[in-house]
């Protein structure tokens, strides 16, 4: 029997309750978990999904998953990708978009809802600005927001590949200026540059929120 012949594939389209992200390597976003009235199931993110997934997502939320199923003739094993998820019927009114749904590989606009209340700062977590020190550099911008009082006026948000790799770790502040090169002992200074006696509600309001998509601010 050949590859074709021993391997089904199919179209799914699920609801169910989201329940958690699976992470690879501590910070490689690779799929949910969702659940459903069959019980729980791991599904894979598709690479655009991946990069564009807001990891604020509560648990709980009900969503829609479509995408293609394989099924394995020979062990009997099943594995589900995902190339759209979106608010369940449900949700939809008050639940911010959850992640793409054009149909790849055309998808040009990620629609994310701006947040209202809190600025952004976007940390490159993809493996080689992770190696350069990246890990260092969340541990101290949360140490930093934690100190200041600012963690419920700034969030931090991972992204995917901000196309700077030899010169990482890479972040982009709030006002959409892009640090490289940046090391955990800089970013007191960093900080302090940034936020000092600046009130948050002063900044427009289009500097509190900079959406990445496949490493392409917009």
């Amino acid at each position: 029997m050949g590859a074709s012949q021993s391997m089904e594939v199919s179209e799914f389209c699920l609801e169910g309750r989201f329940i958690n992200f699976v992470i690879k390597d501590g910070y490689k976003l690779k799929g949910i978990m969702l659940g459903t009235h069959e019980g729980e199931s791991y599904i894979k993110l598709a690479k655009h999904l991946r990069a564009a997934f807001d990891l604020r997502l509560p648990p709980g939320t009900w969503l829609q998953v479509v995408g293609y199923k394989k099924h394995d003739l020979k062990d009997g094993t099943v594995t589900l990708k995902a190339e759209r998820v979106m608010a369940a019927r449900s949700e939809i009114g008050r639940v911010e978009t959850i992640a793409p749904v054009q149909e790849p590989p055309s998808i040009e606009n990620v629609k994310v809802k701006p947040a209202k209340t809190k600025a952004t700062i976007l940390v490159c977590q993809k493996s080689d600005c992770m190696k350069r020190g990246g890990k260092g550099v969340c541990q101290a911008l949360e140490a930093a927001l934690s100190d200041r009082g600012l963690e419920d006026q700034v969030t931090i948000k991972g992204t995917g590949c901000m196309k700077n790799c030899k010169a990482g770790p890479n972040l982009v502040m709030p006002d959409k200026t892009r640090h490289s090169r940046i090391q955990a002992a800089q970013i007191p200074a960093l900080m302090n540059k940034h936020f000092g006696d600046k009130s948050l509600s002063a900044q427009p309001e289009n500097l509190r929120e900079v959406a990445i998509f496949n490493g392409k601010l917009s």
